[in-house]
């Protein structure tokens, strides 16, 4: 391979020979072989290429629609309205996520920049619900702001995408020959985010130090992706950056840390980034997560020795808290000051993660000097 540069990793990306579809419309009807053979099907789908488009779900574009344009009056609003929901007044990490926020970050002793800021909302639970977390955590009451249908149009959205990715589960396990609800038992009151996600028109460049948001996995089972333009990339089984552009009616299904752990390897999570295009770009990434105390480990039929060995049991809010402490700046400074206080390890690199082809080579060459 010729000299790589920097620049070259985030401008060489490549294009899809064919994208992957799944259609998932009539599945109640389908016998139960049929319902096997596309379970399988999907399968083979994610381990080749390590994500899918998903057609067929059954969520209307008007719902869509709709909670885009709640996404959009909100992050439309002056910056002293969105301020009363900045995510640092929230104890359960809900709210408005401001450019300011995360817009700068230092990676190997330099300055990056990402151009993009977020609505952030989960599973809501009732303040008085025994299962809220006390003090700071993950697991509670999603903040609203007081825009005219913002929280029905939301919410309708939210609990229609959360129904879609109980269904999606049942049909990894289908695939992965689990049994029925093997995996869906660890689903009651889950940390499924929804973020509302506007990135910011801008005129830097698209290169290594300005992203639309930086290179990984997702901390959660899978997620279910909808955006309105281009930028997203994924790291192809090959170990190459593809551009993964939006496809009308259809989601993008990418696979998270714990469905990796749970299937052994099996599966592996998408790596993905968004890259900077300039210009203004909405998105929606539900991340279908497990309850907060789920123990993730290999499961059955992957509880093998060396499966175990690879993928060392953690409890899966424990992963997604430490993964988001280590990207908000408010959090780490509530751990400076004493006010958060967690009695778990918080690696630095999520064990997840992968480069690419183009990055190995470059680390190579960095070392050889």
């Amino acid at each position: 391979m010729s000299q790589m540069t920097a620049t070259d990793v985030f401008t060489g990306a490549q294009s899809w020979e064919s994208l992957p579809t799944v259609d998932i419309s009539g599945w109640a009807a389908k016998s139960d072989e049929e319902k096997i053979a596309a379970a399988l099907n999907v399968i083979d789908i994610v381990t080749t290429k390590g994500f899918f488009y998903l057609s067929g779900h059954g969520i209307k574009q008007s719902k869509i629609d709709d909670v885009y344009a709640a996404s959009k009056a909100f992050h439309h609003q002056p910056a002293t309205y969105k301020e009363q929901y900045h995510i640092k007044h929230s104890k359960h990490h809900r709210g408005w996520v401001p450019f300011s926020e995360i817009g700068q970050f230092e990676k190997d002793n330099e300055s990056h920049q990402v151009f993009y800021e977020s609505y952030d909302l989960s599973y809501d639970l009732d303040p008085g619900d025994e299962r809220t977390q006390n003090g700071y955590g993950l697991v509670g009451p999603n903040i609203w702001p007081d825009l005219p249908n913002f929280r029905s149009n939301v919410k309708s959205y939210y609990d229609s995408v959360y129904s879609l990715g109980r269904d999606l589960l049942g049909i990894f396990e289908l695939g992965l020959g689990m049994a029925q609800g093997q995996l869906l038992r660890h689903i009651n009151a889950p940390t499924s985010q929804l973020r509302l996600l506007n990135y910011l028109e801008n005129d830097a460049p698209a290169d290594e130090f300005h992203h639309g948001i930086d290179a990984h996995s997702d901390f959660e089972c899978f997620t279910i992706l909808h955006a309105t333009g281009p930028g997203l990339q994924l790291l192809s089984s090959q170990g190459h950056w593809v551009e993964t552009p939006p496809v009308d009616n259809h989601f993008i299904v990418l696979i998270g840390d714990v469905l990796e752990a749970w299937s052994g390897g099996k599966l592996t999570a998408t790596q993905h980034r968004v890259v900077n295009r300039g210009a203004s770009r909405c998105s929606l990434p539900f991340f279908f997560g497990a309850d907060f105390d789920c123990v993730v480990r290999p499961e059955k039929p992957f509880d093998t020795q060396s499966a175990r060995e690879r993928y060392p049991s953690f409890v899966a809010g424990e992963h997604l808290w430490g993964r988001t402490i280590k990207v908000f700046p408010y959090l780490r400074n509530l751990i400076d000051s004493g006010e958060l206080k967690v009695d778990f390890e918080i690696a630095d690199e999520n064990p997840f993660k992968r480069i690419s082809k183009e990055e190995e080579a470059l680390l190579e060459q960095r070392s050889a000097t």
